[in-house]
């Protein structure tokens, strides 16, 4: 599907700390939020410094995801990862059904109209309530609601370009 198998994709980061036994409160990036803890092994990726960890147990509460990783037994060790992003390899993350795509994938991607016309690359993807909007390096910057059909009309992995209905005027 996509060439860019060893990519590494955030799927949350270390908020905080929680309790006096190491756990940790996550801030997770999946859809639903408790999708994170399916994922038992996690890089903690820290000023570009990576440490695998192991997750020995996860809980969503009402405030949000908790999580016990296995060797951060107190708070002072779990202080010391506070701020770390929670990564793992897109190899790693389960295949998706046509038509549906990964956010890190879209990612850098060229974005151009039906015409040819180059809109910008995508720099991130942004969620609103109503639809993700692909967010471009442009000057100045352009969001694009990403509805596919009417707005986003093909999306090629492979060639890194997505096809839009879309105004440069917008």
């Amino acid at each position: 599907m996509s060439a860019k198998t060893d990519k590494w994709v955030t799927l949350g980061r270390v908020s905080g700390v929680f309790g006096i036994k190491g756990w940790l409160k996550i801030r997770s990036y999946t859809e639903p939020q408790s999708n994170v803890l399916t994922f038992r092994a996690w890089t903690l990726r820290q000023k570009d410094a990576d440490r695998a960890v192991d997750l020995e147990e996860g809980l969503s509460r009402t405030g949000g995801i908790v999580a016990k990783l296995r060797g951060v037994d107190d708070p002072d060790s779990a202080r010391s990862v506070v701020g770390a992003d929670i990564v793992v390899l897109r190899e790693q993350l389960p295949q998706l059904g046509v038509g549906e795509f990964y956010w890190a994938d879209l990612e850098g991607c060229e974005v151009r109209t039906a015409a040819g016309v180059v809109l910008g690359n995508v720099d991130h993807v942004l969620a609103t309530g109503a639809n993700d909007v692909l967010v471009l390096r442009a000057e100045p910057e352009v969001l694009i609601p990403f509805i596919v059909g009417p707005v986003v009309k093909h999306v090629d992995l492979v060639a890194r370009v997505i096809v839009v209905d879309w105004s440069p005027d917008y």
